[in-house]
């Protein structure tokens, strides 16, 4: 039994045509939207015509983690909250003539986005419904503990040490020879 606080959701991806010779379409997300029944667990095409193509993606988990608080605190304190989308082409056509894209991954986190931006995945968003920022925002309140600002001392108050890592001492007496009358 799952005891995390989810939601079950459906990815619409969108297939779009372009006046471009070498990449004729492209991807991108359309819309997240709540799971119905009636949307089954396979990917199916919802909509064509000459300028595009819809793909319903269902039975997708979003997951909050207490561990990931703060990622969701900053997406609900943002002014458009949204949802994150990881999505990548098939390598071979599955359900249609060629292959599509697959959504891998929804989630509300900041982290969980900026991670995968971070490994050149194929991320994008779509803003979140009130009733879901609401849910966010919540559980971010009730598990993010903002860590304390440490105040950092300034430079010049650090201690000098040489590259080996032991303190160093300086005077300002002059030891050596040179200018003062010798």
């Amino acid at each position: 039994m799952n005891l995390r606080p989810g939601l079950d959701v459906a990815v619409v991806m969108r297939r779009v045509k372009q006046d471009n010779r070498w990449q004729p379409y492209r991807w991108e997300l359309a819309d997240v939207v709540p799971q119905e029944a009636s949307f089954g667990s396979e990917p199916r095409r919802i909509f064509v015509d000459e300028r595009e193509e819809r793909w319903l993606h269902p039975a997708m988990r979003v997951e909050l983690y207490a561990d990931d608080a703060e990622g969701y605190y900053l997406n609900a304190t943002v002014d458009t909250p949204c949802w994150f989308v990881l999505w990548r082409m098939e390598e071979t056509a599955s359900v249609a003539e060629e292959p599509i894209a697959r959504p891998e991954v929804v989630t509300v986190s900041y982290h969980d986005a900026g991670r995968w931006l971070d490994a050149q995945e194929h991320v994008e968003q779509v803003p979140a419904p009130p009733e879901v920022v609401t849910w966010m925002r919540d559980f971010a309140e009730a598990h993010y503990v903002p860590e304390p600002r440490r105040r950092k001392r300034p430079e010049s108050f650090r201690r000098l040490e040489d590259r080996f890592g032991n303190p160093v001492s300086v005077s300002t007496g002059k030891k050596y020879g040179g200018g003062e009358g010798g």
